[in-house]
């Protein structure tokens, strides 16, 4: 028989740490990364790593508070990543299983899952039932809002990282500087490297079909977030209106967001955020959900575990690739002729560097 382990507790730590390219979007510019490492400690000595991007620095006390909370209602619990889940669904359900508490529980999973993989002796795309292989991804750190010259010089930054693709922030107050920034990275790059656009939210439904015909002959694979994020409807009338695919769903908060979105046919392809879909659990159902939609599914941000999920996922389509914790990793997710190989080795391929743990803490 298989022994059973035990939660001891999940630890929280808060860190801002610095990226390598700050990134400028249309809702503004971020040049730090304020994150919340969680460790899951088991009753035999196995401890899970996950991490959680809190956005704004405001944000990490309350984000720590939570998870540590959290950890208090699962400590001696089993290590059983849907039981913990439906524990803490049931406890929070009148707060509302959305915002912060969505990103605490989401990093409770990733970590249960790391420490159940790291028990095993496995890696986590190996657990769940598929196994580590290489995952087509595109380069995503930076390439904001900046003027077009500057755009062409950090494209081929990026592609020299071992990318195939790119993705280039758009959302500018005038139109046809969104159109000249795309084509000159298109021209600079060559027909063969794959772009993709992100508005960030930016625009109404009228003008996102106006900007989106601009781009429609500009080849890129998608455009993304044009309106808000859960404006089904709206994001409908732009699929419909335009020749390039529109990508959403990095801003679902659970499966059930997901299935309304695919239910108002609102999207050609779809983006969860592992943070924000319910961490490994909760992207297992959303991948079921694409699978049965057949659209395909990318990944937003969490490039370490997301490259193990997408190894699971049946309609995986693209890895998106941002370094922004490698400060405090000691190992980092390995990239090679466009794709992310994920590792062999037990767990979801995060371990942290303690030095500089310490060195960025935020307190």
């Amino acid at each position: 028989m298989t022994e059973t382990i035990r939660i001891k507790r999940f630890q929280a730590r808060p860190v801002i740490v610095p990226m390598n390219l700050p990134l400028k979007t249309s809702t503004g510019a971020v040049a730090k990364a304020p994150l919340v490492l969680i460790d899951c400690e088991t009753d035999q000595g196995v401890v899970g790593h996950a991490y959680l991007f809190s956005i704004t620095p405001s944000a990490l006390k309350p984000l720590t508070s939570m998870v540590t909370e959290m950890s208090e209602l699962v400590a001696g619990d089993e290590l059983l990543p849907f039981e913990i889940e439906r524990k803490l669904s049931q406890r929070f359900t009148l707060l509302g299983l959305a915002g912060l508490q969505r990103l605490a529980q989401s990093g409770i999973d990733m970590a249960a899952w790391d420490a159940l993989a790291r028990t095993r002796g496995l890696p986590l795309a190996r657990l769940l039932g598929g196994a580590p292989k290489p995952v087509k991804a595109y380069n995503s750190k930076g390439l904001g809002i900046m003027p077009a010259g500057a755009a062409v010089d950090e494209a081929h930054k990026l592609l020299a990282e071992g990318f195939q693709a790119a993705k280039i922030r758009v959302g500018r107050p005038d139109a046809r500087e969104d159109l000249a920034v795309v084509r000159a990275a298109r021209k600079a790059v060559g027909d063969e490297v794959t772009l993709m656009c992100d508005y960030n939210q930016a625009l109404t439904v009228t003008e996102a079909i106006r900007r989106g015909e601009m781009l429609d002959d500009e080849g890129l694979t998608w455009i993304e977030e044009p309106i808000r994020h859960d404006d089904y409807a709206g994001c409908a009338r732009i699929a419909d209106a335009l020749h390039t695919p529109i990508q959403i769903g990095e801003n679902f908060d659970s499966a059930f967001s997901m299935q309304a979105a695919l239910s108002a046919e609102a999207c050609d392809y779809v983006m969860p955020d592992v943070q924000r879909i319910g961490g490994v659990t909760g992207w297992l159902r959303a991948a079921a959900l694409a699978h049965a939609a057949g659209i395909e599914m990318s990944s937003h941000l969490f490039s370490e575990v997301s490259a193990h999920l997408l190894c699971v996922t049946p309609t995986a389509h693209w890895l998106e690739y941002v370094d922004w914790a490698d400060a405090v990793l000691s190992t980092r997710l390995q990239i090679k002729d466009g794709f992310a190989l994920p590792s062999e080795q037990p767990g979801n391929g995060i371990a942290w560097d303690e030095a500089a743990v310490k060195k960025y803490r935020a307190e």
